[in-house]
């Protein structure tokens, strides 16, 4: 499992509990110097967490290798160390523990470096990081999920699969969503070897595969247009390795003829002659709403006009939450409003369409690109959102799609703050 650059980690910052009461807090530090040591050579850490916690270095305790221990134990201990590949869990005791939401935590990590001088010791490392909670109960009627879209430009270069994995559980959602092309590692014949530790992972975080992402690529072949055939073999090719992975549902993305994402001609084709197939694989097939698509347009209309002349049980409809954008993005470097897609600046479908197609929605991608520390999100309005799908009769997953800025290890603490934000709207609909 990889870390993250900044030495406090995003994934680990949890209020603990024993015997049902919560008696502190805990966080993961990562290891400041070059090289790993004994833990004996540390001289604690001092924790303050705004303006709620402020404790010396020798209160809190430590875990390595799933054993805790006091300052003093270490000291005495003689074989435990500090890796330079694990992380130390600090754990600060605290009756009642953190409340929900974003702190910042500031650190005083002491080290005592035998090859330099006395006098200039202990070594000191001083930090501080703004850090979102893991969010605890509040569920409503919803599941929660992330896709691993979230952290791409981060995957396969600062996070792995076993890392995602994990960021995704620490926000205690249940739910993993991935795409075919972009997380499996020799598409479409992934090796035995990686299956085996796709399912062993997901075991070991209690995740489930939820949504499998796909694409039916109409322009493969400059000078010629796809056939029908070749979109359900595309389609198809997917289907049969989302059911491997044990996935419940494909979003197809399918090749577009107009800038309102009115999708190739053929995907109707393509798609039915898939029908049997995915309900023998027992998978819904379900094309994204995706702005700058709204939801009362011809393109709904033909997807659900599809469910109900076939009458088909999967096919259906994924929502994402994009189309609810009601304020711009930021600019980027380089960009104007008359040189970027108008879309970006927010459709604003109104929430209360929902309840028109609702029967048709089998998932929710939670699409959003920007969360501050207040747990504000700055272009979608997810109170209005929540209650429309909570009205529709709306329980299955909310998937964090997080798409703003790819600053290395950004989207971590992007999607902890979603959660913590869409919880805490969720627990009052209940």
């Amino acid at each position: 499992m990889l870390l993250e650059r900044d030495l406090i980690q995003s994934t680990g910052f949890r209020n603990v509990r024993e015997g049902g009461k919560v008696t502190g807090f805990q966080f993961r530090v990562r290891m400041p110097s070059y090289r790993g040591m004994a833990a004996s050579l540390i001289d604690g850490i001092a924790v303050r967490v705004g303006s709620l916690v402020d404790v010396a270095a020798d209160v809190p305790l430590w875990t390595f290798g799933g054993t805790t221990y006091t300052l003093q134990e270490l000291w005495n201990s003689d074989g435990v160390r500090w890796p330079l590949e694990e992380a130390a869990v600090i754990t600060v005791p605290l009756d009642g523990g953190l409340p929900q939401g974003v702190h910042e935590v500031s650190i005083d990590l002491r080290l005592r470096m035998s090859y330099i001088p006395l006098e200039h010791q202990p070594t000191v490392h001083r930090t501080s990081r703004k850090v979102t909670l893991a969010p605890e109960g509040g569920d409503g009627p919803f599941k929660y999920g992330v896709s691993l879209y979230s952290f791409m430009g981060d995957y396969g270069t600062v996070m792995d699969l076993e890392t995602t994995l994990a960021a995704v559980a620490d926000v205690n959602a249940t739910g993993v969503e991935i795409l075919g092309e972009g997380h499996v590692p020799g598409y479409p014949e992934p090796s035995t070897a990686w299956l085996d530790s796709w399912f062993n992972l997901l075991e070991k975080h209690s995740l489930e595969p939820t949504n499998y992402g796909s694409w039916i690529d109409t322009r493969l072949h400059p000078g010629r247009e796809m056939t029908v055939a070749e979109g359900a073999a595309a389609l198809q090719r997917d289907l049969k390795l989302a059911a491997r992975l044990g996935f419940r549902y494909v979003r197809p993305k399918i090749g577009v003829v107009s800038g309102d994402l009115v999708p190739d001609p053929i995907w109707a084709g393509s798609v039915e002659r898939s029908l049997d197939l995915a309900h023998s694989l027992d998978i819904t097939i379900c094309p994204e709403i995706h702005s700058p698509t709204p939801i009362k347009h011809p393109v709904v209309d033909d997807y659900i006009g599809l469910i109900e002349r076939t009458g088909t049980t999967n096919f259906g409809l994924l929502i994402d939450t994009g189309i609810f954008q009601d304020r711009p993005i930021p600019l980027r470097e380089g960009e104007t409003r008359e040189t970027r897609p108008a879309f970006l600046d927010g459709i604003g479908v109104d929430p209360a369409d929902l309840a028109d197609i609702a029967p048709y929605v089998v998932f929710v991608q939670a699409k959003f690109h920007d969360i501050d520390e207040h747990l504000a999100d700055r272009q979608i309005p997810w109170e209005p959102v929540l209650k429309a799908l909570a009205g529709a009769g709306y329980t299955g997953y909310l998937s964090s799609e997080y798409e703003g800025e790819r600053t290395p290890w950004r989207a971590l603490e992007q999607v902890r703050r979603q959660h913590s934000l869409i919880r805490g709207i969720a627990a009052g609909l209940v």
